[in-house]
């Protein structure tokens, strides 16, 4: 799996999992009617992320490889590990320098940490 998504692979991406399994017929008309897209830019731009490992395209169908959950966090693994030489704690910590965390988010984040402990 390599990378993000731009804007418009990712809107391509959510009618995928939004409508998924799906036949490649079914898919085009709803790259043209969200997109406004032809036949061949829909298969196109399908073949480039079903060759990243995201969907595939089977006999018609199409499905994916990745949940859009499993995709970003991914990402956002591969983001941490390449900008905070994989740090979780300094990710939060530059992140909470621009962004105060509500007492809603410290609770999570804090149940997150006792089952990770447990």
């Amino acid at each position: 799996m390599e990378g993000k998504l731009g804007a418009v692979e990712s809107r391509f991406a959510d009618i995928i999992w939004e409508n998924a399994p799906l036949s490649s017929a079914r898919l085009v008309v709803l790259a043209r009617e969200a997109l406004g897209w032809k036949k061949s830019t829909t298969y196109t731009v399908l073949k480039r992320l079903c060759d990243r490992g995201l969907f595939q395209n089977q006999s018609g169908t199409v499905s994916p490889l990745l949940s859009r959950a499993e995709f970003y966090a991914q990402c956002s693994e591969k983001f941490v590990e390449e900008t905070f030489d994989g740090s979780l704690p300094a990710f939060l910590a530059a992140f909470t320098t621009r962004k105060r965390l509500s007492e809603e988010e410290i609770a999570q984040l804090q149940a997150l940490i006792d089952r990770q402990r447990g």
